[in-house]
């Protein structure tokens, strides 16, 4: 190993799935907040309790689920539940195709890297020369799909301990919590 120069940068660590786990843990704690929120609400929409935590597995998107219960909720068909949805969810096409050269393997094993590519993992997996790290991007996606999921499967389960979810103020706790993460950004440069 050659000593360092001032003209050698020190080479970055080598990330690991953990430090990526790590990184992501203060925004786990709110992904289960929001989760069980959903839950509650998923479930007050008449979606059952199934659905809801299959669509957190599956789709992995808060707002477009937030969309699609609101909808439900309010009577609107499944149709436009699932195009409110969709239309919320092709953000993530620009997204993913900016992952796309950090992912590895036979296609099965990229397309369910990809599934956990939500905007917080996306963001804790930029690096200084603009491409991201995989070992954060999987690390931070695998614990914040495992709080989102947990924290609907609680909503769901013990929704029928809230008599009416709006009473608590579910209905605002995704803006408020929305608001909350986004609060610091705002206040820095």
């Amino acid at each position: 190993m050659r000593p360092l120069t001032d003209a050698q940068p020190p080479e970055p660590a080598r990330r690991t799935y953990l430090d990526g786990v790590r990184v992501a843990a203060p925004i786990g704690v709110a992904a289960v907040a929001f989760g069980v929120s959903f839950g509650v609400l998923a479930r007050s929409a008449g979606m059952g309790r199934v659905a809801p935590v299959v669509m957190s597995v599956t789709t992995f998107g808060g707002s477009a689920q937030f969309a699609a219960a609101s909808i439900l909720g309010a009577g609107g068909g499944v149709v436009t539940a699932v195009v409110a949805a969709v239309l919320l969810n092709l953000r993530y096409g620009p997204i993913g195709l900016s992952a796309a050269t950090t992912l590895r393997g036979p296609w099965w094993r990229r397309a369910l890297t990809a599934q956990l590519i939500v905007d917080e993992s996306w963001a804790i997996a930029q690096q200084d020369d603009g491409r991201l790290d995989r070992h954060l991007l999987v690390g931070a996606g695998l614990l914040l799909l495992v709080c989102w999921t947990t924290g609907t499967a609680v909503g769901v389960f013990a929704g029928d301990l809230v008599a009416d979810p709006e009473s608590l103020g579910l209905d605002a706790a995704f803006p408020a919590l929305f608001l909350a993460l986004v609060w610091p950004q705002v206040r820095e440069r």
